[in-house]
């Protein structure tokens, strides 16, 4: 069966009982699942599953059924450790392209997301923000340029980078007939992680799902799902996390839970790559941003460069006892824009002149109450953006 990764998973078994830990069983293809399967018998038998399973915990609906005869131990061929240069690009796509017969997903696209930072794709539909991440797990072959995780290549070292990095997509698959504890031990079964039952705890204590661990996941709210989506991913300690659309569909208060979670888990030092084409939700929690339109980079930066870049001047809100006094920064001539309602704003041609400003007017007798810098938001800069590309197209 295909999911929406488009990750093709063969001959899967029906769901375990609940309370029982799900175990894997042979498939007749040889795609790569990204872990060995041991058998009891030695015979070194390996599991594949075409592209991404992670293994086999973000991209799959169905839970794999019980193997029959001998017990199949699942164990991680690799242990990760921490980058040591925490100043090197994660993340890196080079003249990156991807097609999809006569559809081009990424059009030369090139990119470098820094360590740990929290960076945001930003694009409208089908501007290639999941196909970027998807090439970056290793989950999809760029039909050509470069790309590159933790340094890696993703499509020949996949299984390196994958036990490196935790992934929610925008559709998380989790199996309904297991409890959330049963979904959190299998995944932490599959990465063999140690003391799992401390990891879960933790992970259900910081994602607020610790009252919901003995419930069938099928009766989860949307939200619910999120949260343990998150915790599933993070069980086994990943440097990179890749978030696409983690708050579509989630009410305000749930949407504002899992961005505060995610501004926690950067905090902790991780590198958070997060796909969204929801401005207003993203707005202060991005350090990091790419525009993205028709497969390919517009812009990237820091939100301070781009409002540097994109922005003449520095725009200031004021405020006076009598809002008519304002009218003499006008006259300044630093003052390169000036316009006044109740409160006025002031362009300045520079923004170290904003103490100059503030004392200019006081030496005036304009009685201030209010001087604020007025940063641009990331709606702004994103239009911005998207306009400055389409006066360049004509």
């Amino acid at each position: 069966m295909d999911d929406e990764t488009g990750v093709r998973v063969r001959n899967l078994g029906p769901e375990p009982e609940r309370g029982h830990a799900p175990t894997l069983r042979p498939t007749d293809g040889a795609v790569d699942l990204g872990f060995r399967v041991r058998t009891g018998g030695g015979g070194g038998n390996r599991t594949r599953v075409k592209g991404f399973a992670g293994p086999c915990l973000n991209h799959s609906a169905t839970p794999p059924g019980t193997a029959q005869g001998n017990r199949r131990e699942v164990g991680l061929t690799h242990r990760c450790s921490r980058a040591d240069n925490p100043m090197m690009a994660v993340v890196e796509l080079q003249a990156t392209t991807k097609s999809f017969g006569d559809v081009t997903a990424l059009n030369g696209l090139t990119l470098a997301i820094p360590a740990g930072t929290i960076a945001m794709l930003l694009g409208p539909n089908g501007a290639g923000k999941t196909t970027a991440v998807r090439c970056v797990t290793g989950a999809m072959v760029p039909s050509a340029g470069l790309v590159r995780t933790f340094g890696l290549v993703p499509a020949t070292d996949g299984e390196s980078v994958r036990q490196r990095t935790g992934v929610v997509p925008a559709r998380p698959a989790l199996y309904d007939r297991l409890t959330g504890a049963d979904n959190l031990r299998y995944a932490a079964q599959l990465w063999e992680v140690d003391a799992i039952d401390e990891r879960i705890a933790r992970a259900a204590d910081r994602f607020g799902i610790s009252g919901a661990l003995d419930q069938r996941v099928g009766g989860y709210s949307t939200g619910m799902r999120a949260r343990l989506a998150l915790a599933r991913a993070t069980l086994h300690d990943p440097e990179l996390l890749l978030l696409d659309e983690p708050t579509a569909g989630l009410d305000p208060e749930s949407s504002r839970a899992v961005l505060d979670l995610i501004r926690g888990m950067a905090s902790d030092g991780r590198t958070v790559l997060m796909c969204t084409h929801l401005l207003l939700e993203a707005e202060g929690l991005a350090d990091y941003v790419v525009v993205l339109d028709r497969g390919n980079t517009v812009v990237s930066g820091s939100p301070a460069d781009l409002t540097r870049s994109l922005f003449a001047g520095t725009t200031v809100t004021l405020a006076a006892h009598d809002p008519t006094s304002l009218d003499v920064a006008a006259t300044l001539p630093y003052v390169v824009e000036y316009q006044r309602e109740w409160t006025a704003l002031a362009t300045l041609d520079d923004p170290a002149r904003i103490s100059d400003l503030v004392a200019d007017l006081v030496a005036r007798g304009v009685r201030l109450t209010r001087v604020e810098p007025r940063t641009p938001s990331l709606e702004e800069l994103y239009f911005a953006v998207r306009q400055r590309g389409e006066e360049r197209a004509a």
